[in-house]
């Protein structure tokens, strides 16, 4: 017996009224990982599995129909949203990591931090000039990594097709990074 794995909402399905209950889910962890910041914990999101459900799948709608063959998520927390929307859209999950995490061949960049600089890495072989592109990730603050992810994968010569993030921090100007791409955020931060 097959059984299709993609996550279903039925008739009954709240659509955007969601984004109150995500709103309410998300809890506020003041001074993490360090003083002065407000992290945004999604853990109570993926507590509620009918909640998650709906949120992967508004995730992913905006680009249902953008033939997508990869969803690229970024370590770690994009991970837990790029599985099931890859799921949902029926394409390929690509990991992309700290440097020394993947155990084969990778391609790798670096960019800029406040004080200092960061890599990330993405398996050589994961995604074609043929491929078309989704990034994934948890939230959206300053766009450095988003848009590191987006230089590994010009670098392969595939299209971009977008991002797909849960929060974007708009105060952080994030978006202003990735400017010229797709950016789509169910929730936003001012």
């Amino acid at each position: 017996m097959s059984r299709d794995f993609k996550f279903q909402l039925n008739s009954r399905s709240r659509g955007p009224l969601i984004l109150d209950d995500l709103k309410r889910a998300i809890r506020d962890v003041k001074d993490f990982p360090k003083p002065g910041i407000v992290f945004k914990d999604v853990t109570p999101v993926l507590l509620d599995m009918k909640l998650f459900a709906e949120t992967v799948k508004l995730m992913a709608a905006p680009y249902r129909e953008a033939g997508i063959t990869r969803v690229v998520s970024i370590e770690s927390r994009g991970f837990l949203f790029g599985v099931p929307i890859a799921l949902e859209l029926g394409a390929g999950l690509v990991p992309i990591r700290k440097p020394g995490k993947l155990p084969a061949a990778t391609q790798r960049v670096e960019y800029a931090l406040e004080y200092g600089t960061d890599a990330l890495e993405m398996h050589h072989d994961a995604v074609g000039p043929d491929d078309r592109v989704l990034i994934v990730d948890d939230v959206l603050a300053t766009g450095g990594t988003a848009n590191a992810a987006a230089q590994l994968i010009g670098g392969t010569g595939a299209a971009l097709s977008g991002f797909s993030f849960l929060i974007e921090l708009d105060f952080l100007k994030g978006r202003q990074r990735l400017q010229g791409r797709r950016v789509e955020a169910l929730l936003h931060y001012a």
